[in-house]
């Protein structure tokens, strides 16, 4: 991919929701070596919007978990175009516990425009599923980093991204809701997502600003094997420094990081 350019917040959206950029598969087919992936929420299905399983990092046992949207047509349809139900949340619950009982690091690829909302998931308890991922993984006693690689769009994303380390593509974006979306609500005008986009502070600069992520991962060699590259040997890097710790002191850390978002400096006061 070329040398980035772009500054308007808009034309990040359309950068992450470009055709052709990486998946979280392929993410996964990159990085990870032998790669087994797990099904069904053990409760009622198996949804294919997030793929999940075990493999290697460098060696080290891992439990990945990717929300996938497919890299075409007839792949997007199969995994409802990375729309998550209910269910998926629980699975990837599911995997998240087991890796927390075989003490293996969690990575979770995450790129969604948001859960999905039709009457069936919300009939099967969506808004649950996802309170639920957020307070289990907030408490998860085993090393976990997120990675945002294309939209993190609400709930949908956050389910999957309360993690010791939190990072985002260059051209990812991370909204608790889309462009499109927040001016539907406030202007009744779909057409003025631009103005809403450079509202939403939505962009991984706005987010490393805020303190909602901890890094910016370069795209320059996007879907290079130089960039998968370089990635495994950082997630590798990080897993390292974070095993090292207790696992309460984890969860600690991980817990006042999320609860002092937002949170204005006055003066050292909180």
């Amino acid at each position: 991919m070329a040398k980035n350019t772009v500054s308007k917040a808009y034309d990040r959206v359309r950068l992450a929701r470009q055709n052709g950029r990486p998946t979280g598969v392929d993410y996964i087919e990159n990085i990870i070596t032998g790669f087994i992936e797990l099904h069904g929420d053990r409760n009622y299905a198996d949804d294919e919007a997030i793929v999940g399983g075990i493999g290697y990092l460098d060696g080290r046992p891992v439990t990945v978990i990717a929300i996938e949207k497919g890299r075409n047509s007839k792949e997007r349809v199969a995994h409802n175009f990375g729309a998550p139900h209910p269910e998926g949340y629980r699975k990837a619950l599911r995997l998240m516990k087991q890796a927390e009982k075989f003490g293996r690091p969690v990575i979770c690829l995450v790129d969604t425009s948001g859960a999905y909302c039709g009457i069936g998931a919300e009939e099967r308890g969506q808004g649950q599923a996802i309170a639920q991922c957020i307070m289990e993984m907030m408490a998860l006693k085993t090393p976990s980093v997120s990675i945002l690689i294309g939209e993190g769009g609400s709930g949908g994303a956050l389910a999957l991204a309360v993690a010791d380390r939190v990072w985002m593509l260059e051209n990812a974006v991370y909204s608790a809701i889309s462009p499109e979306g927040c001016a539907s609500i406030l202007w009744k005008d779909a057409s003025k997502a631009d103005e809403a986009a450079e509202s939403l502070k939505l962009t991984a600069t706005d987010a490393l600003a805020l303190g909602v992520i901890e890094e910016i991962i370069p795209e320059q060699e996007l879907g290079k094997e130089s960039f998968y590259e370089k990635l495994r040997v950082k997630l590798s890097r990080e897993f390292r420094e974070l095993g090292a710790m207790d696992a309460n002191e984890l969860v600690r850390q991980r817990f006042e990081r999320f609860r002092n978002l937002g949170v204005p400096d006055m003066g050292g006061k909180k």
